[in-house]
């Protein structure tokens, strides 16, 4: 219990700054708005709890057992991210007729946490820090999933709702096509350390 304050305020800071699911939660409520939005915020927090429980109760030692896993996801993810990134820098204006992307779903977000690079620094710093051979593995892995949904949903609203609040100032379509290509940037950069590392081990 005393690693309690510890452990929130890693998971304030780990939830709170920029990454991949802010950038990505970000941009929909700029391009979709709170109500359609709404599922994708969902899937990052179900998904992010279910993963937390997930590596906490022994995914985490199969990808050590086997790193050629690990790094199948990685390059994965990346792949995926990129593809992301060049949708988001592509939506087309809210005001035109072509159809927009559409935001994600519960399941599409709950599943792209599993090759979000953020998430897998996140789980496994706090897993590693904020657990101890001492007592219950299970009551623990439990308390750090609890605490990251606990901060972990609020973060990720205040990154939805400062989209929503961006999407009334964005009316013109240069704006917003300005606005859409720096978070799709924003979001080839914060995967840019695993790429590196990918290419320079």
């Amino acid at each position: 219990m005393s690693m309690l304050p510890s452990l929130a305020l890693f998971a304030l800071t780990a939830s709170i700054t920029p990454g991949p699911n802010n950038a990505m939660i970000m941009a929909s409520g700029v391009n979709h708005g709170v109500r359609k939005s709404l599922p994708h915020f969902a899937g990052i927090n179900v998904g992010f709890f279910l993963m937390v429980l997930g590596i906490g109760f022994g995914l985490g030692a199969i990808f050590e057992a086997v790193p050629a896993l690990h790094n199948l996801i990685k390059v994965l993810g990346i792949l995926y991210l990129l593809y992301l990134a060049w949708l988001i820098a592509t939506t087309p204006n809210m005001n035109e007729t072509q159809s927009v992307a559409k935001p994600l779903t519960v399941m599409q977000a709950a599943l792209f946490q599993w090759v979000n690079p953020k998430a897998w620094v996140m789980i496994s710093g706090a897993i590693a820090t904020f657990t101890s051979s001492s007592s219950s593995i299970y009551s623990q892995v439990l308390l750090v999933a609890v605490v990251f949904i606990t901060v972990g949903t609020p973060s990720c609203l205040l990154w939805l709702m400062g989209g929503v609040g961006l999407r009334r100032l964005l009316k013109k379509p240069k704006h917003l096509k300005e606005f859409n290509l720096v978070m799709a940037l924003l979001l080839v950069s914060s995967i840019s350390p695993v790429i590196y590392e990918l290419l320079f081990p």
